[in-house]
């Protein structure tokens, strides 16, 4: 039990800026067997978003308390999935070989197409946030749905983003890249444990309403897609790559929660 605490914990202090113990360090053997804590970190990142929201919600506007939750989630992650969307942005939009790509995604400077995909992604989140919470009930059952719908997006973005792992090629050889020590190999327990946690929230939706079982759908075909666009220009993933997936699916998962509700 210790040492799955230790893994957790080590998933917790490589993926959010969430304190730990001191004994915590970023050994390599735990960080590979910490991919499947990933998704279960998902559900403190959007735990943490639906406290702020709950507390807010009291305070704010609707529109206030969404920005509130958005900038929480960013400052329990320092950003991390989001600088991986903006490098992708920029390396695959003013990069045309692999090894221009992989080195303006090295780059930490933002560029243009780092700053847009940025605005846009926010721009997106934001609205479809507002969009996919029913504000006509009750504070409770505001809070409720809240906090199930964040923590379900948090989780399944994961899974969707580190089930890339599982069946593709890391391409850098860089041994201090953010994500090559979880890149090296992965054992049934890694994989079943992310599926797990992944889907355990969306699980508690579709015992609801069964419909609800759509939402994997675009994210299969978005998975499908990043794999053969990686593959295709850079040969396999990056640490980047993952954070950009995650960030993409998280979207995905809003826009489909608005769908279903909406036609379904």
């Amino acid at each position: 039990m210790k040492k799955q605490l230790d893994i957790f914990f080590t998933a917790l202090m490589f993926y959010t800026r969430i304190p730990c113990p001191k004994n915590i360090t970023h050994d390599p053997t735990y960080l590979n067997k910490a991919t499947r804590y990933f998704p279960l970190v998902g559900w403190i990142v959007g735990g943490i978003g639906a406290l702020v929201f709950a507390i807010s919600y009291k305070l704010f506007s609707f529109e206030l308390t969404i920005l509130f939750s958005l900038l929480v989630n960013i400052l329990t992650t320092g950003a991390f999935h989001e600088d991986g969307f903006a490098d992708v942005c920029d390396g695959f939009g003013g990069g045309w070989t692999k090894e221009k790509i992989l080195k303006i995604m090295k780059d930490s400077a933002i560029g243009a197409y780092g700053a847009i995909g940025l605005v846009l992604l926010f721009a997106i989140k934001f609205f479809a946030i507002q969009s996919a919470i029913d504000t006509d009930g009750n504070y409770s059952y505001v809070i409720m749905q809240c906090a199930m719908v964040f923590v379900m997006v948090h989780a399944l973005s994961r899974l969707t983003a580190i089930s890339i792992i599982f069946t593709t090629e890391y391409v850098r050889e860089d041994e201090l890249s953010k994500s090559k020590p979880i890149a090296k190999q992965n054992t049934w327990k890694e994989i079943l444990g992310a599926f797990i946690f992944g889907l355990a929230p969306l699980s508690v939706f579709v015992f609801l309403n069964w419909n609800y079982i759509l939402i994997l759908l675009p994210l299969i075909i978005l998975r499908f897609f990043a794999i053969r666009y990686f593959k295709k220009w850079i040969g396999g993933y990056t640490g980047d790559c993952l954070g950009a997936v995650q960030q993409i699916a998280e979207i995905i998962i809003y826009l489909s929660i608005i769908a279903l509700w909406k036609y379904i």
